[in-house]
């Protein structure tokens, strides 16, 4: 999905985990779907690369920008896995941080058919079939997992199976995999709430007006250990064919800029970089719960 908000790593040790949820899942492409063509080296040479403004690489996201993906709501400082994952990417396209400009693309409107006013968007967007028809994905960098968050006491923290749940009034925000799990996952007796963002999912949470929302794992973590105290994560699950979901940087369609991020990550992932963004923002492996 995508409820989310640095982990203040050093203040709160928040025990994230590696395994995660996005916004709206139809289906499970993952990286090997992708189906991109492979990069050759004068392709991607920096001053080949086919971008939106020469010399200037465009990355678009969400307002606001939670944590753990960023920090303070500033992609463009560095800090929270997906703006550190951003800036990797960049340099090994051979960008300097100040080559990279950031621009506001609302979450529902980043995966509609059309022309993009950015090279590519980083959101917490999950990959799938019905997205990929128009509009073009980079291997996933990042597995997620769906995360059920109620408060401490309630009916909602009792559950220990999906079965439980189905008989709760379950709550996520508008276009994401978490409000497509509720549904054909869970597929509860009563409609669940829809909302426009995070911050009213969580405030419906706290008043009662819903028994528990659901969000990616890493953000369910940040939302339970420092933005609702009261609260607890009550587990997790994976779309019905057990096949994880992926996040993936998001093109306009027919991007050829696709395969050198591809490549970009390839070498993110083999040199151990994106190991070490991950653990430095999404924190250590716990166990949560698995709900079947």
């Amino acid at each position: 999905m995508r409820l989310r908000g640095s982990l203040a790593v050093a203040a709160v040790p928040l025990l994230l985990a590696a395994v995660a949820c996005a916004p709206e899942s139809d289906g499970g492409a993952t990286a090997t779907d992708t189906g991109n063509p492979s990069a050759t080296a004068n392709q991607c040479a920096t001053d080949s690369l086919p971008l939106r403004t020469p010399g200037q690489l465009t990355v678009g996201t969400d307002s606001p920008a939670y944590d753990p993906w960023f920090v303070d709501n500033d992609p463009s400082n560095g800090k929270g896995f997906e703006s550190a994952v951003a800036y990797a990417v960049a340099e090994q396209l051979g960008f300097s941080k100040d080559q990279v400009t950031w621009v506001k693309v609302p979450f529902n409107k980043s995966y509609a058919p059309g022309e993009k006013d950015f090279d590519f968007d980083i959101n917490q967007i999950s990959i799938t079939p019905q997205r990929a028809e128009v509009v073009d994905f980079s291997d996933g960098y990042y597995q997620a997992a769906q995360a059920v968050i109620a408060l401490k006491g309630t009916p909602g923290a009792a559950a220990t199976s999906i079965a439980d749940l189905k008989d709760l009034k379950l709550g996520a925000q508008t276009g994401t995999t978490s409000l497509t799990a509720i549904r054909d996952v869970i597929q509860p007796t009563e409609d669940p709430a829809v909302f426009d963002d995070t911050n009213a999912a969580k405030q419906a949470l706290q008043n009662g007006q819903v028994d528990a929302i659901l969000s990616d794992l890493p953000t369910a973590f940040y939302i339970s250990a420092v933005e609702i105290p009261n609260s607890t994560i009550v587990g997790q699950f994976q779309p019905e064919t057990g096949q994880q979901e992926e996040f993936g940087m998001l093109f306009q369609k027919g991007n050829l800029l696709v395969p050198c991020v591809d490549a970009a990550l390839a070498k993110l992932k083999e040199d151990g970089t994106l190991a070490q963004i991950e653990k430095q923002w999404l924190s250590d492996v716990v166990n949560v719960p698995t709900l079947q």
